[in-house]
Formats: C-alpha cells, sequence, structure tokens
C-alpha cells in the first residue's frame, strides 16, 4: 500500500501549463551558447547523421545530446499554428466532428503515420473553438479519465493511448468506463480526442464513438504546403506526379519543405515511402551470403565505425549468422571439398556492396574513414528485412553477439550506434526488444554496462512520436517491479530523456521509487532530471512543485523516518546537481533563466536549511550556487539579491541571522564567493521585513516564497 506521503502534490503542483513560467523569447546573446542541452554521458566526438527513423532529414531522429522536447502538457501558440497550418481533413473527419459535437469525447483509431495528432487539435478547434489545448499523458487510465479535474473551454488530447485490454484490464475498456469518462468531461465543459492504434473490443463501445481513421488526399497536403510556401502551379503538379506510394503524412510534409526550397523533386522523392525502400528490398531478393548479412547486420548496430574496428565486430558476428543458416553452402565446382577455405577480404567485400558506402569524417585526426549506409534511410530498411527474413536462430545470434558488446563496456560512439540501431528495430519489433535486450540488460544480463545501455536505449526509443507512449509504459511496470535491476532501470530512463518527454509521469514514478526504498538511484535520477529540464528550457517547475509540497510534509513531522531522509536527501541532490556540460549547479543558471522560479528554490533551502542534520550540506549548495552565478548571469549581484529575498522571506529572523553568520565565516575559503554577489545575497536576506532594507533600494518585493512550516530548531536538532 502506497504510504500517504507517497501521495499526489496539491493541485497546483499539477503542472499542465508548464508555459506559464516561461519568459518571453529573448533576443540571442553571448550567454546562450552556455545553455545549450548537452548530454555529459557521451564522453568524446559523437557523430550520429545516420540515426534515421526513415522519414527523411526534417523528422530523423537526433542523437540523445541533442535534446527532446516534452510531449505532454499545454501546447503554446506556434505549436498549433505548426499543426493547423496547411491543415487538409481526411474523409473521415466530418463523422469524427459529429461524434465530438454529440458526446464531447471521440476516439480516432488508426495506424501510425496517418495525421492523428494534427486531427484531434483540428477537431478541438472546429467544435470545441477552444484557444487552449493540453496534451494529457498517454499513461493515464480511463478511471484516471473518469476521475480527474477538467477545465471548461479547453479542448484536451490523449495521445497513443495504450491498450489497457492487453494488460488484463478488460474492465477498463468496457463502456460503462467510457461512459464514466464522457460524463465528466461534458459535465465539466471540456472535450476530449482519444488517439490510439488499437481497435476497440468486440462489441465496440456504445458511449464514446470509435471513428476509424486516415490520412488525407497526400497529394492535396502537398500541394497546400508548396501553396503556402510560394510554390503552386504546375511545379506542385509535378512534384505530387512523381510522389511514391507508401508515404506518411510526416514524410510529405518535410518532402514538400525541402521542394520548396529549391531541391529537385526527383531527388527528394526517393527519400520518402517505397522508393526509399526498393533498393533494399531488391538486395534482399537475391541470395546473399552469410558474410553478406552479416555485413549489413553489423552495419545496421555499428554505423559510423572505422574501418579495423567494423572488420573486428564484423568477424565476432559472422559465426553466429552461419550457426543460423544451418549446413554451410557447398564448395564451388572444381573446388574440392577437403580444400581451405578461401582467405576472407571483408574490406574489398564491402566495397563492394550497393548498400554501403565509405565516408570521410575528421574529429581532429585526418584520414578516418568510416562505413556508413550508402542512404540513411536504407538504416530502417535493412532492419525491417532482416526482421523479416531471419529465423529466430538469427535474431537469437544477435542478441548474443550485442549482449556480449555491451558488457565489453563500447565507446560512446559505439554505444549511441547501438542503441539507435536498436530504437529503429523496435519500431518493426517492439516486443522483440523489449524482452531480448532492454529487460535482460536492465537485469544485469550484459554486465553493470547492460542497465546503462538499456536506458540509452529507451531514451532513443522516447524520441520516436509513435513509441514514446509504449516507451513510458514499458518503464512504468519496472518502476513497480519486484525486481530491483529494473526498478534502478527505471531509476536511470526517468532521469533522462524520457523524464523529458513526460516530466510529470517520471517525478511520480521517481517518487514512488524513492518512498518504496530503491535509494539512492532514484534521488539521482530525480536530480538529473531537473538538471535536463532546467538547462533545457523545459519546465523544470514540475519537479520543484513536487518537492516543496513534500518538504512541507515531512518539515512538520518532528520524528525521523526513512521517508523524511530520503526527501532531504532528494532535495539536497536537486539543490547541488551541475548543469549537463558545465558541471556548475543547476539552480544558478535556473534562477537567473526563469526568475518566477525563485521563491521555489528558496522555499527548498529554507527546508534544508532549517533541518539541523542536512544543514551543512545545504550551506555548502548555496555557497556553491553563489560561486557560479558569475558565471551564468548578466547581473550576478541582481540574481543573489532576488534569490537572497526569496530565501529571507521565507526563514525566520533567528534563521536569516544565523545564515549570514555562515556565509560571513567562508571569508577566507580558498574558493571566495565575490564579493559583491555575497554582499548583495546577504544584504538581500537581511533586509526583509526591514524598514528601508534592502527592498527599498533593489528591485521591487517579490512575492514570498512558498512557506515551509517546520517544528522548533531544539526539537528538529534534539529528535532528527
Amino acid at each position: 500500500m502506497t504510504a500517504p506521503e507517497d501521495g499526489p502534490p496539491p493541485p497546483q503542483a499539477d503542472r499542465q501549463h508548464p508555459q506559464a513560467d516561461r519568459p518571453p523569447p529573448q533576443a540571442p546573446d553571448d550567454t546562450a551558447a552556455r545553455h545549450t542541452y548537452v548530454n555529459q554521458v557521451f564522453h568524446g566526438p559523437l557523430h550520429a547523421p545516420q540515426a534515421h527513423f526513415g522519414i527523411g532529414p526534417a523528422a530523423s531522429m537526433p542523437p540523445p545530446a541533442a535534446g527532446a522536447r516534452r510531449a505532454t502538457g499545454r501546447l503554446d501558440a506556434g505549436e498549433i499554428d505548426s499543426v493547423l497550418r496547411c491543415y487538409v481533413e481526411p474523409p473521415c473527419f466530418r463523422e469524427a466532428a459529429d461524434a465530438l459535437a454529440a458526446d464531447t469525447v471521440t476516439v480516432l483509431v488508426g495506424p501510425p503515420g496517418t495525421g492523428k495528432r494534427s486531427g484531434a487539435v483540428a477537431l478541438l478547434k472546429e467544435v470545441a473553438h477552444s484557444s487552449v489545448y493540453v496534451v494529457l499523458s498517454p499513461d493515464i487510465g480511463l478511471e484516471q479519465l473518469a476521475e480527474r479535474a477538467f477545465d471548461r473551454g479547453i479542448g484536451y488530447v490523449l495521445l497513443d493511448r495504450m491498450n489497457e485490454d492487453a494488460e488484463g484490464g478488460g474492465t477498463r475498456t468496457a463502456d460503462f468506463d467510457w461512459r464514466r469518462v464522457r460524463d465528466r468531461v461534458r459535465g465539466q465543459g471540456a472535450h476530449l480526442v482519444v488517439t490510439t492504434v488499437h481497435e476497440p473490443g468486440a462489441p465496440p463501445p456504445e458511449a464514446v464513438r470509435h471513428v476509424p481513421w486516415r490520412a488525407p488526399d497526400l497529394g492535396e497536403v502537398l500541394r497546400a504546403r508548396l501553396r503556402e510556401a510560394g510554390c503552386a502551379g504546375r511545379a506542385a503538379e509535378e512534384a505530387a506526379g512523381l510522389m511514391p506510394g507508401g508515404c506518411l503524412v510526416a514524410e510529405v510534409a518535410a518532402a514538400a519543405g525541402r521542394i520548396a526550397r529549391g531541391e529537385e523533386p526527383r531527388a527528394v522523392w526517393r527519400e520518402y515511402g517505397s522508393s526509399a525502400a526498393q533498393p533494399v528490398r531488391d538486395w534482399f531478393a537475391a541470395d546473399r551470403t552469410p558474410r553478406e548479412i552479416a555485413e549489413v547486420t553489423t552495419l545496421a548496430f555499428a554505423t559510423g565505425t572505422g574501418r579495423r574496428a567494423f572488420e573486428r565486430l564484423q568477424e565476432s558476428l559472422e559465426p553466429y549468422v552461419v550457426r543460423a543458416f544451418g549446413d554451410a553452402p557447398p564448395p564451388p565446382e572444381g573446388v574440392p571439398e577437403t580444400a581451405p577455405a578461401p582467405p576472407v577480404d571483408r574490406r574489398r567485400s564491402l566495397a563492394r556492396n550497393a548498400l554501403v558506402a565509405a565516408e570521410e569524417r575528421a574529429h581532429g585526426v585526418p584520414g578516418r574513414t568510416v562505413w556508413v549506409f550508402a542512404v540513411p534511410q536504407y538504416r530502417q530498411w535493412v532492419l525491417e528485412e532482416l526482421w523479416a527474413n531471419h529465423s529466430s536462430d538469427f535474431w537469437d545470434g544477435v542478441r548474443d553477439w550485442l549482449t556480449a558488446l555491451v558488457a565489453a563496456r563500447p565507446d560512446g560512439e559505439l554505444r549511441a550506434s547501438v542503441a539507435s540501431g536498436l530504437a529503429l528495430l523496435a519500431r518493426t519489433a517492439f516486443d522483440e526488444v523489449a524482452d531480448c535486450y532492454l529487460r535482460p540488460w536492465a537485469r544485469g544480463g550484459a554486465g553493470p554496462e547492460g542497465e546503462v545501455m538499456a536506458a540509452h536505449v529507451l531514451w532513443w526509443i522516447c524520441l520516436d512520436e509513435t513509441l514514446a507512449a509504449a516507451a513510458l509504459t514499458l518503464v512504468r511496470g519496472w518502476a513497480h517491479s519486484g525486481d530491483p535491476g529494473l526498478r534502478s532501470a527505471a531509476a536511470r530512463a526517468f532521469g533522462g530523456q524520457l523524464g523529458v518527454r513526460f516530466p510529470t509521469d517520471a517525478v511520480k514514478r521517481l517518487w514512488h521509487l524513492i518512498h518504496q526504498g530503491q535509494g539512492r538511484p532514484a534521488v539521482l535520477g530525480m536530480a538529473h532530471l531537473f538538471a535536463l529540464l532546467a538547462d533545457g528550457q523545459e519546465d523544470a517547475g514540475v519537479v520543484l512543485d513536487a518537492l516543496v509540497h513534500r518538504l512541507r510534509k515531512q518539515c512538520t513531522t518532528p520524528v525521523a523516518t526513512r521517508v523524511k531522509a530520503m526527501t532531504f536527501d532528494t532535495v539536497l541532490a536537486v539543490l547541488s546537481v551541475g548543469e549537463p556540460g558545465t558541471g556548475r549547479p543547476a539552480v544558478a543558471g535556473l534562477v537567473e533563466r526563469r526568475p518566477r522560479m525563485t521563491d521555489r528554490v528558496a522555499a527548498l533551502w529554507a527546508g534544508v536549511l532549517r533541518h539541523r542534520p542536512v544543514r551543512q550540506a545545504g550551506l555548502t549548495a548555496l555557497r556553491d550556487t553563489l560561486l557560479a552565478l558569475p558565471a551564468v548571469c548578466r547581473d550576478a549581484r541582481a540574481t543573489a539579491g532576488s534569490l537572497g529575498r526569496a530565501l529571507g522571506a521565507a526563514l525566520p529572523p533567528d534563521e536569516r541571522r544565523l545564515l549570514a553568520a555562515a556565509l560571513g565565516r567562508g571569508a577566507g575559503r580558498r574558493r571566495r564567493v565575490e564579493p559583491a554577489v555575497l554582499d548583495g545575497f546577504l544584504t538581500a536576506v537581511r533586509g526583509v521585513g526591514s524598514p528601508g532594507g534592502a527592498q527599498s533600494t533593489a528591485a521591487p518585493p517579490r512575492t514570498a516564497a512558498p512557506s515551509i512550516a517546520a517544528p522548533s530548531i531544539a526539537v528538529l536538532s534534539t529528535k532528527d
């Protein structure tokens, strides 16, 4: 049973409107480069241009170092405009609009790539006349939907709802549950559109209509986008006439952008739809030797590898492939069966492979040649053909080969290539990747590196719009598992890109892990998530609000408990965690870039400073933050003053005096806070509530920091 400490935070902490705390856009300046997102888990150069998900450059999958945008929360005006601009209604649009108007809830059912997301927003615009749109987490079930609050006049979207029937919860998808959801949404004056790839059960629910969704006319999508870009008439018709079959809506949008920029349509279309796959299908249609299959398999998971390293990897894979192919082929005519095998020249064989190309790269070292696919999109299609054409024996060999490779602790580039290759395979065979790689590795099947690798694969998977919800559901199950390895891997995954995509879900699951005794991995996961959100221009307030809520509860408890200790450990970890790349305290940059969050940061520090067992660690973290302010702020003294005012407002007078004395004693330290910064901070702390104090000469007074009630110092020092 979940203890009260694991309960949800108050309503204000359920941040469905992350844009509210974002400052208006500012012009670029020389400090912007200091806040570029860099994921520090990669050591050395990282070059991943081949990491494509098969829909062209505009929609290709970036390496994890590029970061990920949150997939839930409020859609801002720019996102809405990009979705609705040049929107073309499919034939099923009217049926869905009628269902939404009648029931206030409707479900769009269709395969990936058919435009369900844009269709959901367009339906809400058409029927609900909404100006505010909120995307809900795919991790929310029907029972939770029927109990949550909906704001009047808001349009809600639940993207990629998972199949709850498949998890054994058949009653959740019954007509009764859909009726409860419908009545809840209708009664609160909102509208909700749900999208899914799963067909409804038989008989389908009657309370909420499930509309079969199909893609709009792709030729019209192309023409509309080209017209909007100023390319119309004959050029648009020629481009539409050259469009290959099998394109997705996103592919057409990406191709339209390239054609509008002046690229030749015939060359552009070779990278999309059936045109991109045909050369790969033709290659596999011919009889291929185990060595040739080993070549493309190695390249699918080790693209961008140097020649000598690639040959070693291919050589280690070939025995697995040969065993999967059964008996060796008979020798060529005229060659005796007892003759030794001819020598293998893998480099010449690769040079003759039409799917493979050599590419020159330089990371400070001239003349470095690596093997890549001749066209980046080939990688996805090769994996699809390998999955379709080869048996479980073959894939068992690939699993054993990759497991041994991971256990040997590959370097950053090879790790990224293996992770992105498995993420591409997950588009075709998600269960294979989850059951044969992620779960065994998370449990230690590839040694200590296995858990790290499982998290990396999940981070790549969650960058794919079609797989993010599946990744969230998988890791949620790990977080609630009885297996400590899976729980630890869940904490690591939620502390990275998966948490950036679904921050509210990540905070909830990380706190569950902390409360259930997962300990340090979950604490570090929360801290790492905060650093990524703060540095990546996302809503770090989702972490701060949850911690303020829980710290307030623990500060009113005079008895020492494990949960209380873990709460303070988590707060200290968040206040101390370094920015990715620079290592400076993440809160230092946050209070400068997001002044509205200063009060919440101050509330956390106030709780730590009043709790005597961790006060010294809190002082160290505060001193480190003040030390870092000159490196991250335009006006370090002013930022220090804002933080001082907020912290002073959160502390009682006696604690302000103790804080000033403690920081003042640090004047002789080797690493000294700049005098102007320290003076601005302490003057602001002392001036809170004083007539003519710091508030009379500095910036206008801020709203008081959220109050964290605490027992007296004497009680804390004797009981804790």
